[in-house]
């Protein structure tokens, strides 16, 4: 089985081209959004550590980037409580996937939590900064704050990408983007 551990910046569009694989794709932040609506465990050990920002169930994320606002220190409270429920299920679809050909992680703090294994394969999604920031402006709970806040909890995206195998160039335009995902798909499976 080929793992594919695909990285890059926040709005870089790294779901979008992990997605443009065709293959099984691991997604976090889809993970972490169900964690949110449907595991009560999460959202009573949240309310517990952080009484001041959670309030009802399901777990809103505005509540959670107010308490991250308020401080640094809450988003590693939040970390400790999804990151192993995220592991978990990472560990089932892998299990569930161990027959397929390739699979795909789109994990944000994919290096960062040593998820990557060391045959993995790392593809760098390089997207222009102004563009990203258009795009990410259009977030229903946009906070440049936030955004800062969270990076900096992440590998520089020079390390990132000087690590990975390949680096796919996304200018957001879908005929290029599949372009550039069926070369790289076909010197994976050339050098597989």
């Amino acid at each position: 089985m080929i793992r594919i551990g695909i990285l890059g910046d926040i709005g870089s569009g790294k779901s979008y081209v992990a997605r443009e694989f065709g293959y099984p794709v691991f997604n976090a932040d889809n993970e972490v959004a169900k964690l949110y609506k449907e595991n009560k465990k999460c959202f009573y050990n949240l309310k517990k550590k952080l009484p001041d920002f959670i309030f009802s169930f399901p777990i809103k994320k505005i509540e959670l980037s107010n308490a991250i606002n308020f401080r640094k220190k809450n988003l590693s409270i939040i970390e400790k409580i999804i990151h192993p429920e995220i592991q978990n299920k990472m560990k089932k679809f892998i299990s569930k996937n161990k027959n397929k050909k390739i699979i795909i992680f789109d994990v944000p703090l994919f290096m960062e939590n040593k998820l990557n294994k060391k045959n993995d394969i790392l593809i760098f999604v390089d997207s222009n900064k102004k563009e990203i920031y258009k795009r990410l402006k259009k977030r229903v709970n946009f906070s440049k704050k936030l955004i800062k806040k969270l990076k900096k909890t992440q590998f520089s995206l020079k390390f990132k990408k000087k690590h990975s195998d390949f680096i796919i160039k996304n200018n957001f335009k879908k005929n290029d983007l599949k372009k550039n995902v069926t070369n790289v798909l076909k010197n994976i499976l050339l050098n597989a």
